[in-house]
């Protein structure tokens, strides 16, 4: 009964970790964290600056398995760290959950989030800072072991923590960083889906080298120079089983991200399309861009077989990559020339934001504004 409990808690919940007082030398990059600092900040030892900061270590634990998972972790994660910069507290970048931990610079680059707020790897808070302002003896908060234990933290004791993200000044009141260094939360200060006033966030939030090269590398292997068209099919038996509710708002999971500002409802053939509906659309995107080549990311069936049939007059080149991970799909679906996706799904979200901030074209199944 315990394992199940934990693994039903850890579905269900975030974690997240504050701290203050820390000296910004623990950072690699010095010129780069300064360029974030607060007005709070104070003169510290030889004259370096102090930031008063609180440290928040964060997980989207929405579930194990899946390509969705690591898009519902980021919009959390974009959200806990407005939160931060409104609190004015440090945000630790925490390890991303898979099948297991996965460091949050393994699929994202650390650098870019500092030019809109101060951050710190949770691995570096662990094996720098924990010792001093976070030791195990007052380790207090509402733990989710299996996270917790990665990071190797045992907890001295358990506590409930109220608060609200709506309201960030009541935060800062209620626990000031001088009374509350460390402070861990049962789950992410901010909502799912979130909230479109973050969206612009997503500048900040970079694909590693790695995840860059590999996606950099198959499209020049395959259609270097060449205009594509990039769409993501969310067609696998969860997806459709998630598609069978009752509709009647414009808000189901990341709908917002094609009917932010309508009263428009979503509908099934905006949450699982037909496949004469994937046909149309994608028909009719590849005739106006005249782009002769398609990119295909999905969870389960890329309908190789009917885009082949379907687009035979165009003569266009059909590629399908199922990497080991779907975001060097993202990566790859962000160069498009036009990207079509699934309004309801955050696979696509992530996608839809970062080409925002490009001003790159984007269009949904079922969907037209």
């Amino acid at each position: 009964m315990v394992v199940l409990l934990r693994l039903f808690l850890l579905l269900m919940f975030w974690k997240i970790v504050w701290l203050s007082d820390y000296d910004r030398r623990h950072h690699d990059d010095d010129d780069n964290l300064s360029t974030s600092q607060s007005d709070e900040s104070t003169t510290g030892r030889e004259g370096t600056s102090m930031q008063r900061t609180v440290i928040i270590i964060s997980n989207a634990l929405k579930g194990l398995m899946g390509r969705g998972r690591i898009g519902n972790q980021m919009e959390h994660f974009l959200g806990s760290l407005a939160f931060a910069k409104k609190v004015n507290r440090t945000l630790v970048l925490p390890p991303l959950r898979t099948y297991r931990n996965v460091r949050f610079t393994e699929m994202f680059l650390f650098e870019p989030l500092l030019e809109y707020h101060r951050v710190i790897l949770a691995e570096d808070f662990m094996d720098h800072l924990a010792p001093t302002y976070w030791p195990p003896e007052k380790r207090i908060g509402y733990p989710l072991q299996p996270f917790w234990d990665d990071l190797g933290v045992d907890f001295a004791c358990y506590d409930w923590l109220e608060y609200s993200y709506q309201q960030p000044k009541k935060f800062k009141k209620k626990y000031p960083a001088e009374k509350y260094p460390v402070i861990a939360m049962r789950g992410a200060p901010a909502p799912y889906p979130m909230n479109p006033e973050n969206w612009p966030l997503q500048k900040y939030l970079k694909f590693s080298k790695r995840i860059s090269d590999e996606s950099e590398g198959y499209i020049d292997h395959n259609f270097k120079d060449q205009s594509f068209v990039g769409i993501h099919l969310r067609n696998g038996i969860d997806w459709e089983n998630a598609c069978k509710v009752p509709f009647g708002s414009n808000k189901y999971m990341a709908s917002l991200q094609c009917l932010h500002g309508t009263s428009d409802p979503v509908t099934k053939e905006m949450c699982f399309p037909s496949k004469e509906e994937v046909l149309r659309l994608t028909k009719k995107v590849l005739k106006s861009t005249g782009a002769k080549v398609l990119f295909i990311a999905t969870d389960r069936h890329p309908m190789i077989e009917e885009f082949t049939e379907h687009l035979k007059d165009l003569e266009v080149h059909i590629y399908h990559m199922d990497p080991h991970l779907p975001q060097v799909d993202q990566a790859v679906l962000l160069r498009a020339d036009h990207f079509i996706g699934n309004c309801v799904s955050s696979f696509t979200s992530f996608v839809t934001r970062a080409r925002l901030t490009e001003d790159k074209p984007t269009s949904f199944w079922g969907y037209t504004k």
